[in-house]
């Protein structure tokens, strides 16, 4: 958890994909400058190893205990994920499978940016709220919180430039972090 006065959240991007909007978003919520709260950027979705119920036991795969430390110190996990085919991508899937064994997520206070165009994204944001009840999360309201990211919007160093996009972004993080306090 993090010290006294200071909130500390895991954001989680839910692509592998290196020119993701996804990951763009995670990352400008990561780098931007904010009085009492921090973050850690996850960057080991493609590390994990597919998820069995017959691994999950100690000792663990390094990138799953890696996962599960970072979701244990934080006091929150926003998370951004494409839609794929109409539900989460089976990597953010894995991902999230692997913190069942472990009680890293039960209680812990969650929430999501949704970065897709009006009309897109919503099977993924669906999904991705059922399977953080299963987990025990605690959905934070206004959870699903859409920050339309357009690839124009993007750098060449993969960081978002649009000063609009990246307030809609830093009210996000900062919405979660006074709800999580």
């Amino acid at each position: 958890m993090s010290r006294p006065g200071r909130v500390r959240i895991l954001l989680v991007p839910g692509s592998t994909r290196r020119g993701s909007t996804n990951l763009a978003a995670m990352r400008t919520a990561h780098e931007l400058e904010r009085d009492g709260i921090s973050t850690q950027l996850f960057t080991g979705l493609a590390d994990l190893p597919l998820f069995s119920p017959d691994d999950d036991y100690e000792p663990l795969p390094a990138p799953v205990v890696e996962l599960r430390r970072e979701i244990a110190r934080s006091d929150g996990v926003l998370f951004s994920t494409p839609e794929y085919m109409g539900t989460l991508p089976g990597g953010f899937k894995n991902l999230l499978e692997w913190t069942v064994g472990g009680p890293e997520m039960d209680a812990k206070p969650v929430s999501w940016i949704n970065v897709a165009p009006e009309g897109r994204g919503d099977g993924a944001q669906q999904t991705l709220e059922s399977v953080l009840g299963y987990l025990g999360a605690r959905p934070m309201e206004p959870a699903g919180r859409r920050v339309y990211v357009p690839r124009k919007a993007i750098g060449e160093d993969g960081r978002i430039e649009d000063a609009d996009v990246r307030a809609k972004i830093e009210d996000a993080v900062r919405t979660f972090s006074v709800q999580i306090e």
